[in-house]
């Protein structure tokens, strides 16, 4: 929300009408915005780019239209040259539109996981189509130590940052690597977070951790 004001003061339309000021921070109007000049982008892009689909937003929100998911999942079908990563808070959704869409192995699908109250999205995504599974942990607000990761590709873990963030504690980013490794499932810790993310870094005893699902369109990059 902080962002999309940023945007709209710069003078991006698309976040025009957005956000509203309330009690001096950026707040969701509820507005939903379709951004048609974008859908055709990615055939357009020759090399091959991972891309984080609706990074400001949520492609499965009940308000966006049903026709538009599916126009947004032809577009990722047809530029395989990319990858791409789509992430949802409402696996819900997800499952009601999951055999109206394709599902190309280059289509990366994920739900976020804060804390032990919604572990229940793990089990709606294996009820999805997607080929390859991604699990978000961030901001990760607590302990997830009996995760099922069945069916489970790739999971990645963080801290919250910015203003008023909350910690995160070393044993619950620990507990989440070890239950990957020993799942066989890709771990990624992407930072610890806090006021200052770049301070804090992002090792985890004493190194990073970037794995990648081991599938075709990354088993380059993954290597």
């Amino acid at each position: 929300m902080r962002m999309a004001a940023r945007l709209e003061a710069m003078g991006m339309e698309k976040y025009a009408g957005l956000t509203r000021k309330s009690g001096g921070r950026a707040k969701w109007t509820g507005k939903i915005k379709l951004d048609e000049a974008s859908l055709e982008l990615p055939k357009k892009w020759k090399r091959g780019r991972l891309i984080f689909v609706n990074s400001m937003s949520d492609l499965f929100h009940k308000d966006v239209p049903a026709e538009f998911v599916g126009r947004v999942f032809r577009t990722m079908a047809e530029a395989p040259q990319h990858t791409f990563q789509v992430l949802t808070k409402r696996p819900e959704r997800l499952v009601e539109l999951s055999s109206r869409l394709p599902w190309p192995s280059h289509v990366w699908m994920g739900v976020s996981v804060e804390n032990a109250d919604y572990v229940e999205r793990i089990d709606l995504l294996r009820r999805s189509g997607a080929r390859v599974k991604f699990l978000s942990l961030e901001p990760l607000l607590g302990p997830l130590d009996d995760l099922d990761l069945t069916g489970i590709h790739w999971v990645i873990a963080g801290g919250e940052s910015g203003p008023g963030c909350r910690p995160v504690e070393k044993a619950w980013v620990r507990s989440i690597r070890d239950q990957c490794k020993e799942a066989g499932v890709a771990f990624h810790f992407k930072q610890w977070g806090g006021i200052n993310k770049k301070r804090a870094g992002r090792k985890l005893d004493g190194r990073t951790w970037d794995q990648l699902p081991a599938q075709p369109s990354m088993a380059a990059a993954a290597e």
